[in-house]
């Protein structure tokens, strides 16, 4: 029997088929160059290789091609009876997740895992920040995260994917050491992992380490294609660090070069979201606002995520929308959100609307009682920070400076200390 790099067995007699399927798993897993070749490989090899028709169709919707997605989805469900039961539920899970059944796929993994706990690719979905869980619109969700992996440690021993998500959920609830220890471990299986370097960026963020952060991505990015699925949001990375050290000229060459619509690459979601908080959070720091940069993402953010439903998603739009002055756009959002998350983005889209009018303290009445509860909308804790460091700005611009360096200090005290403050005006004894 021909299995993949997990045990697994795959239903294909071609072993040039299963090995190019088992490239093409390490690729999406590892956010490397070439996945999309990798899957089509093994398509060519067997055209009834289910496995590879689904994977194919996953990774069409990761690059924002959904639409070319219904092919590939369609030959799998087609071909799923004639395989192992474990395919038929993978790739059961995956349709769900194609036709835009999140609870549905998340219920079916987690059921899954219980028989083939060592389907990574199954499991994937409903890792990491942009996963099922990360974007469930629940509460306690980063918790969740953890409680779904921790059982299968002993499953996956030092594997190099497992050890990095493990990782990743250990960072976002605080345990530093515990993900650095894990993270390091996974990177020292393969130091060229794209998720595993990013997961790194973001210890690094969260112990405060700037300078390190920057040496270290700078680095690793130095090799990285402009065509893999994480260049734009490694270059945001390295951007905010840029912006955050003083060295403002690199941060605006990286966001010209490496982040704005028309010129860096990644899955629009990633696009979005990572030009609109790095031209925020640049007026944070004291940068002036860019109205044709913004007027630009607006345009993008209309054509992508006009309304989606998908909160982390919609309140980048909604950001967007408020800094270009487009009000009608920015009203869909505000007044009739969707999603899982709805009654969250509502009042993000209605604070965003009044920072772009200089209402500071309308501002702070809509954002800060979100604050308690923004793991809602999805993203890692460094993406959420748009809206703490939103709240810190706009109660610095209210004149109310004790607030603002009491809220920073006790929500995000990593970026309270004595250098590279995120916001203009907070460097110690200014507030």
């Amino acid at each position: 029997m021909i299995k993949d790099r997990y045990g697994n067995v795959l239903s294909t007699a071609s072993q040039v088929a299963a090995d190019a399927y088992v490239v093409g798993v390490d690729r999406m897993l590892s956010a490397s160059a070439g996945t999309e070749s990798a899957f089509r490989d093994a398509i060519a090899a067997d055209e009834d290789f289910a496995l590879g028709h689904i994977a194919l169709a996953r990774t069409l919707q990761i690059q924002g091609q959904g639409s070319d997605a219904k092919a590939p989805l369609a030959l799998a469900k087609a071909l799923a009876s004639g395989t192992t039961a474990r395919e038929q539920s993978h790739v059961a899970i995956f349709a769900l997740i194609l036709e835009g059944q999140g609870a549905a796929a998340l219920a079916a993994i987690r059921e899954h895992v219980t028989s083939w706990p060592r389907d990574a690719m199954a499991l994937a979905p409903a890792t990491s920040v942009f996963g099922l869980i990360g974007f469930s619109g629940k509460a306690g969700r980063e918790a969740d995260q953890l409680a779904l992996l921790e059982p299968l440690i002993p499953q996956y021993g030092d594997d190099w994917w497992f050890r990095m998500v493990l990782a990743f959920a250990e960072i976002e609830l605080g345990h530093l050491d515990r993900g650095r220890h894990n993270i390091e471990r996974s990177l020292a299986s393969f130091p060229q992992n794209a998720h595993g370097a990013h997961i790194r960026a973001h210890h690094y963020y969260e112990a405060g380490e700037r300078e390190a952060g920057l040496r270290y991505l700078g680095d690793w990015t130095k090799n990285y294609p402009r065509d893999a699925q994480l260049h734009c949001h490694l270059n945001w990375h390295l951007a905010l660090w840029n912006l955050e050290t003083g060295r403002r000229d690199e941060a605006w060459r990286v966001y010209e070069a490496e982040l704005r619509p028309t010129a860096g690459w990644g899955p629009p979601i990633n696009v979005l979201t990572d030009c609109a908080s790095f031209l925020f959070r640049s007026e944070l720091a004291g940068e002036a606002r860019a109205p044709e940069r913004w007027r630009e993402l607006s345009a993008y953010a209309a054509q992508w995520f006009p309304n989606s439903g998908v909160a982390f998603a919609d309140i980048h739009s909604a950001l967007a929308f408020a800094m270009a002055g487009d009000s009608e756009a920015l009203s869909r959002i505000a007044e009739q959100p969707k999603g899982v998350a709805a009654d969250v983005v509502a009042p993000i889209a209605r604070g965003f609307s009044a920072f772009a009018r200089g209402a500071w303290n309308e501002t702070v009445a809509a954002l800060q009682p979100v604050l308690a509860v923004h793991e809602r909308v999805g993203g890692s804790r460094a993406q959420r920070d748009l809206l703490e460091y939103a709240v810190v700005g706009a109660l610095l611009r209210a004149g109310r400076g004790q607030e603002a360096r009491h809220l920073i200090s006790t929500r995000r005290p990593q970026n309270a200390g004595a250098h590279g403050f995120p916001v203009a005006g907070l460097a110690a004894g200014s507030v």
